[in-house]
């Protein structure tokens, strides 16, 4: 007997199966070519005007970041702007554009249309109020939802609550209060809730409230957990983490962290070591936690052991790596991790390439920095800063003004951060004239008003260049409260200059800021030393002996071999420790038959 040959659709029926299936997946794609590829079937489809598919359209196009082509959806989408999705969809593009006061503008003409809002409405407005300046719209916020009968859908205040805890304490007061007065709470009002106290830094509050939800989710306990690491009751937060009857690759990253950033690394690698699953994120906490503390045998070790399992590292990761070499100073892990960039999908990518500058700028391989600075495509502010920053604190101040200079000629305006770099660069390099009208030039020419830095900058840059009683007007003077490193500096300006009286002065001024830094004192009894005031050394050293705390030796870190050696004063540590002291002494015996230096040209 013959079978019945099988009837085969049309090929028109599979196209537009297929183009029917784009469409109803429209809002996920993220390739811009293909979006507009479909745009064009969209049109020639007549669709543009498809209540269904016009908002999904707005929504692919801010998703591809490209908000000049969703708006020309919405202006084209004719008799569908009467559709609350379609202005939704607007509202959200915005706010996911970081354009949240343009999507308040499309609320305002949504209600000048006669249209009337629905719960998602809110909801993406809220995303986009996050500052304290933004309590004000939250509130007002808030009253439109209880106007229009939302209160009672727990999606809005949800999203409420989360939108007051980024408003600072009087917003989580606020947050507070609305959860209090709730009819109906989720894990999801419960989670926010905790999630607003922490940022508050309210932790037992937060616990309090932790403990008393009536069911908890992962991200109940993840956001608890957290909470204790960032505080660093590393303890409390071992005990939570014990206790949770699930631990997923969060759980346990938050720990490697949280004892990272305690110090205590030989935990965290012993927590890291047992984790059942890494992600790319765990990995980058512990070698960057590594590589924080100088110790570049380990980091190295575990990023080629993070190589080998094939994971790829994102902007993220690098960055996070980058910046830890730049803290240290661990070059040699710096230059493998610019192999690995170069190797990269993401070797031309700006953020990474500002991590390279600012690593090898900090690690003193200003040739480097400035190869790949040269090297970027896309430079923006923030590699501008970087590079000046690197010029000025090796000494290189000429050359940071002159790159300034080049700065502004291609555009760029320079805001609070390259202002810091370039009174950083007059004060390394003695340019103090320059510096007192870079100073009092900011706020006139560039629109930035100076802040602590500024003026520590050049109060450091006058108490260097020997004009030290005016140094210490303007501190005085200053709108601002002046902090430690402020006196600080000027201290050390008094005893570059030997100003004994102003000396006494900041002494004061220091003992009521921190009145058990043994380091200040032990740098003021040296100013009374050298002008031959025995009774003053003798009362400061009797202060510093009732603090209890001696003064921290300072360390050297030396590089040799892709290993460090730390070098402390008299330390005899090191295996070959009686080699070096006589090295040292050979080579001050050698000084001593050298001819003197004249007196004033070095510092005792």
């Amino acid at each position: 007997m013959q079978m019945p040959t099988p009837i085969r659709a049309p090929t028109w029926v599979s196209r537009r199966r297929h183009f029917e299936q784009k469409l109803w997946d429209l809002d996920k794609c993220k390739d811009i070519n293909q979006l507009k590829q479909m745009q064009t079937l969209v049109y020639k489809s007549h669709l543009q005007q498809d209540p269904f598919i016009a908002p999904k359209l707005i929504s692919a196009f801010s998703n591809c970041r490209q908000i000049g082509s969703a708006l020309k959806v919405f202006e084209q989408a004719g008799e569908s702007n009467s559709n609350v999705r379609l202005y939704n969809a607007l509202i959200r593009a915005y706010v996911c554009n970081f354009q949240a006061l343009k999507g308040f503008e499309t609320f305002l003409n949504m209600q000048c249309a006669g249209i009337f809002p629905d719960n998602f409405t809110f909801s993406f407005l809220l995303k986009g109020c996050s500052g304290k300046c933004w309590l004000s719209l939250v509130s007002m916020i808030h009253t439109h939802v209880v106007k229009w009968g939302f209160v009672d859908d727990i999606y809005v205040p949800n999203s409420l609550i989360d939108a007051y805890s980024k408003c600072g304490v009087v917003g989580v007061r606020a947050a507070g209060k609305l959860f209090r007065g709730m009819k109906e709470r989720d894990v999801v009002s419960w989670n926010s809730m905790v999630g607003a106290l922490l940022k508050a830094g309210d932790l037992s509050e937060a616990r309090k409230v932790f403990d008393e939800m009536p069911e908890r989710d992962r991200v109940s306990w993840n956001t608890m957990l957290d909470g204790y690491t960032k505080a660093e009751q590393m303890s409390v937060a071992f005990e939570l983490f014990k206790n949770m009857p699930q631990r997923d690759v969060v759980s346990w990253s938050t720990m490697v962290s949280g004892y990272c950033k305690a110090g205590d690394l030989e935990m965290a690698r012993m927590l890291f070591d047992k984790m059942p699953s890494k992600n790319l994120i765990s990995w980058t906490i512990m070698i960057s936690g590594y590589a924080e503390k100088g110790l570049v045998n380990e980091a190295i070790e575990l990023y080629v052991q993070m190589e080998e399992t094939g994971l790829r590292l994102d902007v993220a990761a690098f960055v996070s790596i980058l910046a830890a070499c730049a803290e240290s100073g661990m070059l040699s892990l710096g230059v493998r991790v610019h192999d690995t960039v170069e190797r990269s999908m993401y070797k031309c990518n700006t953020l990474v390439c500002n991590a390279l500058i600012d690593m090898y700028a900090k690690c003193g391989s200003l040739h480097k920095a400035y190869k790949v600075f040269n090297g970027l495509k896309k430079r923006d502010l923030v590699s501008w800063n970087a590079m000046i920053h690197g010029l000025a604190m090796h000494g290189r101040g000429k050359k940071a003004l002159e790159l300034f200079v080049k700065m502004k000629q291609e555009g760029f305006v320079p805001d609070k951060v390259t202002l810091v770099g370039i009174l950083c660069a007059c004060n390394h390099t003695g340019l103090v004239d320059e510096g007192i009208i870079y100073f009092y030039s900011m706020e006139k020419d560039y629109g930035v008003i100076p802040e602590v830095e500024h003026y520590g900058c050049l109060i450091d840059l006058l108490g260097r260049g020997g004009y030290v009683r005016e140094a210490f007007e303007l501190a005085r003077k200053m709108p601002l409260e002046p902090n430690v490193k402020i006196w600080g500096s000027l201290l050390g300006a008094c005893r570059m200059h030997k100003a004994i009286e102003l000396a006494d002065d900041v002494r004061d001024l220091l003992v009521k800021l921190e009145p058990k830094n043994a380091g200040k004192l032990s740098a003021l009894s040296n100013i009374y030393a050298s002008a031959g005031d025995w009774d003053n050394v003798a009362n400061i050293r009797l202060m510093m002996k009732s603090i209890g705390r001696p003064k921290q030796s300072g360390a050297s870190l030396l590089q040799l071999n892709d290993e460090y050696h730390e070098f402390t004063v008299m330390d005899k540590s090191h295996v070959k420790s009686d080699k070096i002291y006589q090295m040292v002494d050979g080579l001050g015996q050698h000084l001593k038959l050298l001819s003197p230096v004249p007196a004033g040209h070095c510092d005792e």
